[in-house]
């Protein structure tokens, strides 16, 4: 925007309030004390897999302009777990974040800056004005833009001051794992052999926090091979050179089918948005799917119905040029004969075939939630955990929804999603007792039992959770956990013994054995939902916007139609009288009812838009580099005769 917009419509930044800030060197930070730069403000929960995106895409724009540009992250947390000091620190140093964190457990910086939706970032000029209100991903290009606009006019006004920021790195956490994500069980013959501790089996382990694999003898010390040189990055190669980013899950494929693949273990090497193939033989690491590029970012005439158009259906002829979005874990199907891969970024389930190297997408339609049914219909929230039971049917940890689902897969690879556990996005706790009634709190990893009973490692509550399908009952097996990640059967244990699990332990740093109680506990710590502000609105019609602007150097991709699209959904179903579903356009209608008290309205916005210059018809290239701007909301709403009428949300707005 012109320097004469921007002044008329200057808003000055509320001040930065919260109960703590890390990466200061424990000093304390105001806006007075950050005058002169350019301040970029991001609200983010460390559960959620979009900040996680963002964490990434700012980290090129804070090293180009480290002299004038400080990034704060503003934590408000959407699980109770989140607001813990502890689990926040450790949290800033698993992801890397290199720069000043405020820690916000009331949401008061939140409500200040009206912010609807994680992630949502907010820029301060150095004059301490807001000069733009961004929600979703991808806005690094339009800030790539925007940035040095700032920079010249006020280095032409004298008020831009260059020098070092305010922050302060850590002290580092040593040890020979550092975050721990997942891990698998290596039968004897399938790991490394003659080496003492091989000969049970061994474990191989996702170093998440080191971006390497570690392969460990059972008593969870010794270490028998690495796999990744320990820098982040992407590169094939042998165990000393090949680079992960942010492994998370492994699977370990029948024999036959690694024998005529050439590799063994498949990785989700969840930054990189990649699958990654390991040969235990020879320790040698190549790339099986993924372009490296976030499926949030693909453009083109199928993207405003691409969930519809391409499930079930291969998505590329090579492997190598499909989009991913954060695999999170994989687990083998019997019934499918394929790999199953929770694509956490995208809220979806796809399958990936060692043989043909085809890439599907199996279950979720993308939009985030909880809704059960046919797969294509289905709603995921970041499903994270994987395991297949006794009949072919796939377990899913769902961490968002705080939710246990079941793929039911039949003789003919039809799917049906069944949830065990959980209500919907808002909805955690610590309870035991009936599966109706009972809460999860974000769990992360998921193992079935040899009874067919499942086991779910409950992340946020810090412990181990089962649930008895005989039953439709869900006790607490072990608590007092720190985050643990994943959960896996024993496979090493004698003849006669006492049936252990394997925790991967991910705060602590560690694998820890679990025995299984003969009795397991019942806790009812209670349901909760998550605190954040209702929005008063009234029944009847409510009028919808969606305000986008194109970031200056790009064009509105109308090449095929309006390049906008809306998808809208509630909870209950019956809040929404009409005006649900996914048109084209960023305006709305919406029919609420007056016999639904509160709910939440669930809004999907989408934007594509394309770098310049236009051609000498004024039209977008076709070798323009076009980006998808994306934000879910869920706004929770109370229904009263006084409430608002209007409902205006911000994808990217400049002030």
């Amino acid at each position: 925007m012109t320097e004469s917009v921007r002044t008329h419509l200057r808003v000055r930044a509320s001040e930065l309030v919260g109960r703590n800030w890390l990466n200061t060197g424990g000093k304390s930070l105001d806006l007075e004390s950050l005058r002169g730069k350019i301040v970029l403000l991001d609200f983010w929960t460390f559960c959620c897999i979009n900040c996680l995106h963002v964490l990434d895409e700012l980290r090129p724009l804070e090293q180009q302009y480290s002299d004038v540009l400080v990034t704060v992250g503003v934590h408000s947390p959407k699980f109770e777990h989140e607001a813990d000091p502890v689990a926040l620190a450790a949290a800033v140093e698993r992801y890397e974040i290199r720069h000043p964190v405020l820690d916000d457990p009331e949401l008061d910086t939140w409500k200040a800056y009206t912010a609807r939706a994680w992630p949502t970032l907010v820029v301060i000029d150095p004059e301490g004005y807001i000069v733009a209100h961004l929600s979703g991903e991808g806005h690094a290009d339009g800030l790539a833009v925007l940035i040095p606009e700032l920079i010249a006019e006020h280095e032409a006004r004298g008020t831009l001051h260059r020098g070092d920021g305010p922050y302060v790195a850590p002290e580092p956490t040593s040890g020979t794992l550092r975050f721990p994500g997942k891990a698998l069980f290596l039968p004897a013959g399938r790991g490394v052999e003659g080496v003492e501790g091989a000969g049970y089996g061994s474990w191989l382990v996702t170093d998440t926090g080191h971006h390497r694999l570690v392969e460990l003898s059972t008593d969870f010390e010794t270490v028998l091979a690495t796999y990744g040189s320990g820098e982040k990055g992407h590169a094939d190669g042998n165990a000393a050179t090949a680079l992960f980013n942010e492994p998370q899950g492994l699977v370990l494929l029948p024999e036959d089918v690694a024998a005529g693949a050439g590799y063994d273990v498949v990785i989700a090497d969840s930054v990189n948005h990649r699958l990654r193939g390991l040969s235990l033989a020879d320790g040698t690491v190549r790339t099986l799917a993924g372009n490296g590029v976030q499926r949030l970012l693909e453009t083109g005439p199928a993207r405003v119905d691409e969930e519809g158009a391409a499930y079930g259906t291969r998505l590329e002829a090579d492997p190598l040029a499909v989009s991913l979005s954060s695999p999170w874990d994989v687990v083998w199907s019997t019934k499918l004969n394929a790999v199953v891969v929770a694509m956490a970024g995208v809220h979806q389930i796809f399958s990936f075939d060692p043989g043909s190297g085809a890439v599907k997408i199996i279950a979720g339609n993308g939009l985030e939630g909880l809704l059960d049914g046919p797969a294509a219909e289905a709603w995921f929230a970041q499903s994270s955990g994987l395991a297949e039971d006794a009949d072919g049917n796939i377990w899913v940890a769902d961490s968002e929804t705080s939710a246990l689902r079941k793929l039911v897969i039949d003789d003919a690879g039809s799917i049906t999603v069944e949830s065990a556990v959980g209500k919907g996005l808002f909805d955690f706790g610590f309870r035991d007792g009936p599966a109706a009634e009972a809460r999860l709190q974000h769990p992360l990893g998921v193992t079935v039992l040899p009874d067919g009973s499942v086991a779910i490692a409950d992340t946020y509550n810090g412990a181990v959770r089962r649930y008895d399908p005989a039953t439709g009952t869900v006790s607490t097996l072990a608590r007092g956990l720190s985050e643990p990640s994943d959960v896996i059967v024993d496979h090493t244990q004698v003849a006669g013994s006492e049936p252990l699990l394997v925790v991967v332990e991910a705060n602590k740093h560690q694998l820890v054995y679990v025995p299984i109680p003969k009795e397991a506990q019942q806790v009812d710590e209670g349901a909760a939902q998550t605190h954040r502000p209702k929005s008063p609105v009234a029944p009847g019609p409510l009028e919808l916007a969606v305000r986008f602007t194109a970031p200056t150097g790009q064009k509105l991709d109308d090449r095929w139609g309006d390049p906008t699209q809306l998808k809208i959904s509630s909870t209950p179903p019956e809040l929404l009288v009409s005006g649900g579903g996914t048109s084209v356009g960023l305006l709305r209608t919406l029919e609420l009812s007056s016999e639904v008290p509160e709910g939440v309205l669930h809004i999907t916005a989408r934007a594509a838009a394309c770098d310049g210059p236009e051609d000498a018809d004024g039209e977008i290239p076709d070798h323009a580099a076009c980006h998808l701007y994306q934000q879910d909301w869920g706004i929770p709403v109370l229904l009263q005769a006084d409430g608002d009428t209007e409902l205006v949300l911000d994808l990217r707005g400049m002030d």
